[in-house]
């Protein structure tokens, strides 16, 4: 299992950065172009100041110059080489031999002040992201020398990596198989071992499969070496006693390429899961400049008729219609190809039997880094039922005297058709039914006999409260026609769900005789919808058990934070459809817990410092596994994850939010889960007394918690012990 950790989101607006410089004008730009990117500065002009603000503040970054009025910046860097504060070193002077031993103590980088000073500072801001990115990216080094390794494990830590080290094949290969470290440092000279032979028979594994880059480190380079390690798959060779600037530089440089190859297969993935989705949903043809067919998906050749064999290679005027004109052939091919534009359109073509159908099309040329074309891609959607409909009453329109037995006779037919296809009632100007089709009786479960000449709304259920049955003509007031959507329940109580379109049907004098209902049964879509909503809020609700029973700790405890949550959303005020999504939220509050280490997640004793901090990373852990949904439900849960853990007077974590900076969800889930845990007997404690949790929370009032969502909760316990009772473990 990988448990490297990819949980570290970078916040600009967290980062400090100190600006130690005399001069007042390379500070100010400093200062102007670091807050232009959001970060956090302060300025000192020597040492003096720097020192002070040094005591008084958590500095992260250090911009550095070396000749001040009290004294050499190095005085000051010496200071700080057992803190994780990172410096860059400012000067004037190309010192080679200041350079190495700066780097070798630890500083970043080394910035010359020239004129090109405001185009390095952009290079400054890009080197910090990437420091911070460093921390989710893990090198391990290969070296048999406990001196080697931790020159290497200062120098890659420094710049915020996770490393891992190993001084055998064994080792090295079970974190290869299980870390899958992002970047491999390896020696040449192994005990028992040689480092090239080593990656040579592991090479399908660390190139093929993980693409893992690997820098080869030797005592010795000639020619052999050199060119053995290529051949093994090493992306570079260095020699040792190597130059730590060099190493910094070919380190950045290969973890840079893997950001960029991960970044590559996650938009070639997104790439491909798109080209899917317009494959599922559209009707999708590819062909060369000439116009010849190249690609067609499932969708093309069903509508077709053809096959794909029939249509690769072949001509798109494979399906074109005898009725288009020569003239719209040629304004498209104009338009994509000379103008080499994009064209949208209908466009009637013929299926593989002789019949036709209509398709809404996007015909886009695809060009290449010079503008020329590569080929032609065309979106469709098959639009033919509009088209007939529209053709139809276009029919309708042109009929003279001399057809119109022909006419009425279409008419008929098309009236048959609506009347199998469609639900329909017609009223009279007054609402009584003068007229209801099978289907309609089939969906309301009256007879033909109750429904002719009653008043319309004797389809209505006592229990149905909508705008419908409100008196027709102020219903649709100036509007010409009427849509809307209804719950209704047929006369023996079955549920059903109907779009309804009203249409007034008017005389030569445009005087409504008559109300045409033409009506679609929605129930099936409403019942898959309620399904999926419902298997939506299982899921949920499962991966909170998920992240609750790793920890050992029972289903039941999701179901009262989540009912908890629910009843204090509903006293602070929050509406009913929020206090409804917070219940099937707040169950994801530890789903981070996944990515915790069971030694940790699972010790029956307290955690120690640095176990409790890997501890904390599973509030950020659960905000990222959720954060990219669209989802209302998932968004929600995303909040809950990150923030439950924050506290009102700042001390909380990951971000030490406070007051109502923390989101109302995460301050009432915090509540609901403290509550809920004290409560619980756990692997590392017994169940708290509830007097002993009342104090506590009264304690906590204003520190801890949100005051007031710790007065509404004093002021209805019941209703929480109630909740409790009912889903004791």
């Amino acid at each position: 299992m990988n448990s490297k950790k990819n949980s570290f989101v970078f916040d600009e607006s967290k980062c400090k950065i100190l600006i130690v410089d005399d001069s007042k004008t390379i500070n100010n730009l400093l200062t102007r172009e670091f807050n232009n990117f959001n970060y956090k500065t302060y300025n000192a002009y020597n040492l003096k100041e720097a020192r002070k603000i040094i005591e008084t503040n958590h500095i992260d970054y250090l911009i550095l110059d070396i000749n001040l009025p009290d004294g050499k910046g190095y005085d000051l860097f010496e200071n700080l080489e057992n803190t994780s504060i990172k410096t860059f070193i400012l000067t004037s002077q190309k010192d080679e031999e200041k350079r190495e031993f700066s780097f070798k103590k630890g500083i970043i980088d080394f910035i010359i002040k020239d004129n090109f000073l405001f185009q390095k500072i952009e290079q400054i801001i890009e080197m910090i992201n990437k420091i911070e990115q460093n921390k989710n990216e893990t090198i391990l080094v290969i070296d048999d020398s406990f001196v080697i390794q931790q020159q290497l494990k200062d120098l890659f830590e420094n710049r915020n990596y996770n490393v891992l080290l190993a001084s055998n094949e064994k080792d090295a290969l079970k974190m290869i198989q299980e870390e899958q470290p992002d970047l491999m440092i390896l020696d040449v000279e192994l005990k028992k071992a040689n480092g090239i032979d080593f990656l040579q028979k592991n090479n399908e594994l660390i190139i093929s499969e993980l693409k893992i880059p690997v820098i080869i480190i030797s005592g010795t380079i000639n020619i052999t070496i050199t060119r053995d390690s290529y051949k093994a798959g090493a992306v570079d060779v260095i020699k040792k006693p190597f130059v730590i600037e060099e190493m910094n530089l070919k380190i950045d440089l290969w973890i840079d390429y893997k950001r960029k190859q991960k970044e590559l297969n996650r938009s070639s993935q997104l790439l491909k899961q798109y080209k899917n989705a317009v494959d599922e949903r559209s009707i999708v043809s590819k062909t060369d400049e000439k116009g010849i067919i190249t690609y067609v998906n499932e969708q093309f050749c069903l509508l077709s008729g053809y096959s794909k064999k029939e249509l690769i290679g072949k001509n798109h005027n494979i399906v074109s219609h005898p009725d288009n004109k020569k003239e719209l052939y040629k304004k498209i091919w104009n338009t994509i190809k000379n103008e080499k534009k994009s064209w949208t359109g209908k466009i009637k073509n013929k299926k593989k039997d002789g019949t036709y159908y209509w398709i809404d099309a996007l015909i886009k040329p695809i060009l290449d880094k010079n503008g020329n074309i590569e080929e032609f891609i065309a979106l469709k959607n098959d639009i033919t039922e509009q088209e007939d409909v529209k053709e139809y009453f276009q029919l309708k329109l042109k009929g003279s005297q001399k057809d119109l037995n022909h006419s009425i006779k279409l008419a008929r037919e098309y009236e048959k058709a609506i009347d199998i296809s469609s639900i329909l009632l017609r009223t009279d100007a007054d609402g009584k039914i003068n007229y209801v089709n099978n289907k309609f009786v089939e969906l309301t479960e009256f007879t033909k006999k109750e429904l002719i000449g009653s008043d319309y709304r004797i389809f209505k259920n006592i229990e149905t409260e909508n705008e419908i049955f409100k008196n027709i003509e102020s219903l649709l007031e100036d509007k010409i026609i009427f849509n809307g959507i209804l719950k209704n329940r047929s006369k023996f109580g079955k549920t059903y769900w109907i779009n309804i379109t009203i249409v007034p049907i008017k005389d030569d004098n445009h005087k409504t005789i008559e109300y045409m209902w033409i009506i679609n049964d929605l129930t099936e879509l409403f019942n898959l919808n309620e399904e999926i909503q419902s298997t939506q809020k299982e899921i949920i609700y499962k991966m909170g058990e998920i992240g609750e029973t790793r920890s050992k700790e029972t289903g039941n405890h999701v179901k009262r934070v989540a009912e908890y949550s629910k009843l204090l959303a509903t006293l602070y005020g929050l509406d009913e459809q929020q206090a409804n999504i917070l219940l099937v939220a707040s169950p994801m509050h530890d789903i981070g817990k996944v990515g915790i280490p069971d030694s940790i997640l699972k010790k029956p004793g307290k955690l120690t410092t640095e176990e409790f901090e890997i501890m904390k990373e599973h509030a950020m852990i659960g905000y990222n596994i959720l954060k990219d949904s669209n989802r209302e439900i998932l968004k929600a849960a995303a909040i809950v994850a990150k923030e439950h853990h924050e506290k009102w007077n700042g001390s909380g974590y990951p971000f030490g939010l406070k007051g109502e900076e923390i989101h109302i969800y995460g301050r009432i889930t915090a509540i609901a889960d403290v509550f809920d845990a004290l409560g619980s007997e756990r692997c590392y404690k017994k169940a708290w007394e509830d007097e002993k949790i009342f104090e506590l929370f009264r304690n906590q009032r204003a520190k801890h918690f949100d005051p007031k969502l710790i007065d509404l909760f004093f002021d209805n316990i019941q209703q929480f012990n109630d909740i409790r009772d009912k889903y004791k473990d």
